[in-house]
């Protein structure tokens, strides 16, 4: 993210958010990334898979957006995808979780590999609220601007683009997810699926079956899941 000439952004999400680079609030981001790794912090996920949502998803494929909340914390574990991790690194314990409602919900056999690529390709948009977090310190880039960004985000696709799902799991992307249109979009609450809460109502929410119920519906390909 050096200027807005060599932002690694896809063109038709560069064409909505170009403007967002050239506030205040992302001069102020910029400078606090570059301050973190000359002071030796390692940063995660990589520097060209900051933006890998949207350059996965292009906004008028998106079909479904399910909200993160930033990226995980050890080492190649981030690739700039919310819940998802390169193949060949274990399956964290949300992740484990959310495997076991889509097999509860659908049926069928969890993918040993974690990386969730292919839901990208297919129209999910799994987008952090916040794109970059430092080793082993969880949170410890919130309130730095990238909500900003990201809330941008949400506003372009709820008023942009007709029927679309939202899965918002936690209070944290529930209340990022408050100003979506109930009547435009069909949006699906839950606890998060973390151990510490899945069984307050993640297990059991079905949001996957309903997601497609919901994209057969308005004549759209359902997502595969699994």
């Amino acid at each position: 993210m050096k200027n807005r000439r060599e932002i690694r952004l896809e063109d038709s999400w560069k064409k909505r958010l170009e403007s967002e680079f050239e506030k205040t609030y992302m001069t102020s981001l910029r400078q606090f990334l570059l301050e973190r790794k000359r002071a030796g912090a390692t940063v995660y996920p990589p520097g060209h898979l900051i933006f890998n949502a949207m350059n996965s998803t292009p906004f008028g494929q998106v079909k479904v957006v399910i909200l993160g909340q930033d990226p995980y914390h050890g080492p190649n574990q981030a690739h700039g995808l919310c819940f998802s991790v390169p193949d060949g690194v274990a399956l964290p314990p949300s992740l484990v979780n959310i495997y076991r409602e889509i097999c509860d919900d659908l049926g069928g056999v969890a993918p040993v590999s974690g990386n969730l690529q292919n839901w990208a390709e297919q129209g999910v948009l799994l987008l952090n609220a916040v794109l970059t977090v430092e080793r082993s310190r969880a949170g410890s880039h919130q309130g730095k601007g990238w909500e900003h960004f990201t809330d941008r985000i949400v506003s372009e696709l709820n008023a942009g683009r007709k029927s679309l799902v939202f899965m918002l799991w936690g209070s944290y992307a529930m209340k990022k997810g408050a100003v979506i249109d109930r009547e435009r979009h069909l949006v699906l609450t839950a606890p998060h699926p973390s151990p510490l809460s899945a069984h307050r109502g993640f297990f059991g929410c079905r949001h996957f079956s309903k997601a497609n119920a919901w994209l057969e519906q308005h004549k759209l390909e359902p997502i595969h899941w699994l």
